[in-house]
């Protein structure tokens, strides 16, 4: 039972705490953090690389390992966070994140970076949906509300953009450690403002045992899956390890459509798949995922590996895609009121794909600006152009008392695809690259064209979300959901 005091008993100096706006600050800076992480790291990889010694090939796990755990379990710590208490799950999520950070950044090996990659990965998937939770609780829907998510919303953004610069810089000047450091500080004062600032709420609804089988039944079956695809450099697709692998994945995500769909009270209500906004949407959202992660990846490799740029000036050169994603965000949630998400899918689908296709034309010795820096601009408008039709025409037909879940649903959607779809494309550009290597290549000519096959399976990934968004539901969303996501 709670043994928080009303508002009425709490002593003034607390209350006086307990505004909304200082509500917001806290949550939005630790949603700036959040985002920040995703991002920060790409910029860090070829460091990374060369210090723990890392392959071509499992250098990504450094990406997807964050990915999958934060995907897989961001569903359960929503549910947590109803049950046992938002600020308790959110303040929980922070020490795990920093405590993880900070480990991190000592890390010796590589096994030990990517443990800790997944318990950061743990931590972001109980922090960010009970945040989301605190502030919707703080301000009273309307235009408050409204005007609080977005400029929640619009921090993660910037988090996504100063992420590459903030990472560029550290690198240069410390080296990758100070990427996991520069977390620490932050979080623990937002650990010991979250008593002060936040009251503890929870859903009085939430009843039952909780699915804890659920998550790491999927995560598990999720992180066999790329371990399979990652293994297929080393080894074929038709060996026993690789099988073995695959029929192992298969297994235990069959066992969790099973516990689902068995579970008095599931992380993931099956019934909600039957909807073709929110199957097709899903898998959208997967998809753009996939060809966000993998741009990134490929993008901070090339330059600095290929045209050895600093650490920072490759952050400054994402800035674009950055900005691009900005505007492709709010332009998007003001056109798809009028003529409905379908049209607004098939132009992020669109935008998205010309970016990638200045992206085939950059060359070992070509220009930033002719190439490169047009491609990055039309990428980002329209891979967020995409991704909110997209979660709009999801999400425009659930029931309230689904939201929730559905709103974990498509944004673990995205993590999880981004993981899957990033180990494809590194599988196949690092066979290609170690081939070329072995037939004489000289190093910075094999990484480009390794580059080019890369950006090429994510230009077909875009080609197949435009075919999908044919089949989709054309939804007009109204303006209150509109601003409930953008």
């Amino acid at each position: 039972m709670s043994t928080e005091l009303s508002q009425e008993a709490r002593p003034a100096s607390v209350s006086r705490w307990r505004r909304p706006s200082l509500v917001l600050a806290l949550l939005a800076v630790a949603q700036f953090i959040d985002v920040l992480d995703v991002t920060i790291v790409n910029v860090a990889l070829p460091r990374i690389q060369r210090d723990l010694h890392f392959s071509g090939n499992n250098l990504q796990w450094v990406v997807s390992i964050y990915v999958l755990f934060y995907g897989g379990f961001l569903l359960f710590g929503g549910r947590i966070a109803d049950a046992w208490g938002r600020r308790r799950t959110f303040v929980t999520g922070l020490a795990v994140f920093g405590a993880s950070s900070l480990l991190a950044g000592l890390a010796p090996n590589t096994v030990v970076l990517l443990a800790l990659r997944a318990t950061q990965g743990l931590g972001a998937a109980l922090m960010a949906p009970a945040a989301l939770s605190l502030l919707t609780v703080a301000f009273p829907a309307g235009r408050q509300r409204d005007i609080a998510l977005g400029i929640w919303g619009g921090l993660a953004g910037l988090g996504g953009v100063f992420g590459v610069i903030i990472g560029g810089a550290l690198v240069d000047h410390f080296s990758w450690p100070a990427i996991f450091f520069v977390n620490v500080p932050v979080i623990a004062v937002l650990v010991a403002l979250s008593p002060v600032i936040l009251s503890e709420s929870r859903a009085p609804s939430v009843a039952g045992r909780l699915d804890v089988a659920g998550p790491v039944l999927a995560t598990l079956g999720l992180f066999t899956l790329v371990f399979a695809v990652i293994r297929t450099d080393a080894v074929s697709w038709g060996s026993w390890s690789t099988l073995s692998a695959l029929g192992g994945a298969f297994a235990l995500l069959v066992a969790f459509v099973l516990v689902e769909n068995r579970h008095a009270h599931p992380m993931l209500p099956l019934s909600m798949l039957r909807s073709r906004s929110m199957s097709l949407g899903i898998v959208m959202l997967g998809l753009n995922g996939s060809v966000i992660l993998t741009a990134f990846f490929l993008n901070s490799t090339f330059l600095q590996m290929v045209w050895r740029t600093s650490a920072l000036r490759a952050g400054v050169d994402f800035v674009p895609m950055g900005i691009g994603a900005i505007i492709g965000a709010v332009v998007s949630g003001h056109i798809v009121t009028r003529v409905g998400t379908r049209p607004v899918q098939l132009l992020g689908s669109l935008m998205t794909g010309l970016g990638l296709v200045f992206l085939t034309q950059v060359s070992v010795t070509g220009s930033y600006v002719a190439t490169m820096l047009p491609g990055f601009l039309l990428f980002g408008l329209g891979i967020t152009t995409l991704g909110v039709s997209t979660q709009l025409a999801a999400m425009a037909r659930v029931t309230h008392d689904l939201a929730g879940v559905a709103s974990g649903l498509v944004n673990a959607a995205y993590q999880v695809g981004g993981a899957i779809g990033l180990a494809v494309v590194t599988t196949i550009t690092t066979a290609h690259v170690t081939h070329a290597l072995a037939m004489g290549t000289s190093a910075p000519r094999a990484l480009g064209s390794g580059y080019h096959l890369g950006v090429l399976v994510a230009l077909g990934l875009a080609a197949a979300n435009a075919l999908m968004a044919l089949a989709t539901p054309n939804v007009r969303p109204t303006p209150q959901q509109v601003r409930g996501l953008v």
